[in-house]
């Protein structure tokens, strides 16, 4: 059993605050309805902060790192090393995020949550329970203390955040093999076959799909997870990862906190789906920043209802396609906040 704390009631939507929002786009000087999502973008983000004025300028950005022992069946194009590698690579400022970050002026940090590193990662945060998961295609890749360890990760990681006081919160990921990972978690939750939902990942051709998509199925039959019905807890520690988990855990905490949280792709948003399952409260406090190129990241956001802002064939992960959406939030807040009403403008409504 996970600890209390998952399953506690995160806060609901504040309608007075919602509704506030609401009247005041009605009076500000445009036609109704003519910013489209941007307006609903900043009635939402109204309601979830529980303010008339909603904000996106303090956003930190958390990633967190995980290996996989399911990468020894050939399922990713690239090696284990990248994992560790490409952290360094967070840290010095080199990788996609670290220059988003910048542009952004967020505060990026990064976790290992279950990477196969033997020794701290200068500038990394380690936080795990082992290193790597087992290969769930031979056995389950977690144990009960170490997914329940992974969320706690998680939640710490959003504690520390909330230190800044933040608006809302971007989540990421790095991992080899965790686009398999997060194909196993989704088809068991979604009660669909791997072949609906499992994409190219880190670029397999279509032979490696293939492989994949065979090394998934034959896993979710192996742990009892093709009869729908499963417990979350139980998928995660069948086939998940620990950075997977953690994620989960970390959107648990915030939504907890009254924190709205930026989904990236399709590893965040199956973390994401395994936190609405584990607790459905958190559900309202999710944005879907993009629609990725990755095959299953559409039949994830319908699942959980959550329309994306933007599509630009982007399947980095990294936390990259919520950085770049970002700036839609900000100029929603900004223009909701700014706007003239039509009585300071003293101009005419529409009849």
């Amino acid at each position: 059993m996970l600890a209390k704390w998952v399953y506690q009631p995160c806060p609901g939507v504040s309608a007075i605050h919602r509704d506030a929002a609401l009247a005041r786009q009605a009076q500000l000087t445009k036609p109704a309805g003519s910013l489209g999502r941007l307006e609903q973008l900043a009635i939402e983000l109204a309601g979830l902060q529980e303010t008339e004025r909603p904000r996106a300028m303090r956003v930190p950005i958390i990633i967190f790192a995980g290996d996989h022992g399911v990468v020894a069946q050939g399922v990713s194009a690239y090696p284990q090393e990248v994992t560790i590698a490409m952290m360094s690579n967070f840290a010095s400022g080199g990788a996609a995020i670290s220059v988003l970050a910048r542009e952004l002026g967020s505060r990026l940090e990064v976790v290992d949550a279950g990477t196969l590193a033997q020794s701290p990662v200068p500038g990394i945060v380690t936080d795990k329970p082992r290193s790597g998961s087992r290969d769930f295609s031979t056995e389950a890749a977690l144990e009960t203390v170490e997914v329940a360890f992974a969320l706690e990760c998680g939640k710490r990681a959003v504690l520390r955040a909330a230190g800044e006081a933040p608006d809302l919160l971007i989540l990421g990921e790095m991992g080899i093999g965790n686009t398999t990972s997060s194909a196993a978690v989704a088809a068991a939750l979604l009660g669909i076959s791997a072949e609906a939902i499992a994409g190219s990942g880190t670029g397999v051709d279509a032979a490696g799909r293939a492989r994949k998509v065979s090394v998934i199925d034959q896993a979710l039959a192996r742990h009892g997870l093709t009869r729908g019905g499963v417990s979350a807890e139980d998928v995660l520690c069948a086939v998940g990862g620990l950075e997977i988990a953690a994620i989960c855990g970390a959107i648990i905490a915030a939504a907890q906190l009254r924190l709205p949280v930026l989904l990236d792709g399709f590893i965040v948003s199956v973390a994401a789906l395994a936190a609405v399952r584990l607790n459905p409260s958190c559900r309202p406090f999710l944005l879907a920043s993009h629609q990725s190129a990755e095959r299953g990241h559409r039949l994830v956001l319908r699942a959980l209802d959550i329309p994306p802002l933007i599509d630009l064939d982007l399947r980095l992960g990294e936390g990259s396609g919520a950085a770049v959406a970002l700036p839609l939030l900000r100029l929603a807040c900004a223009l909701h906040n700014e706007m003239a009403t039509f009585a300071q403008a003293n101009v005419p409504r529409a009849n």
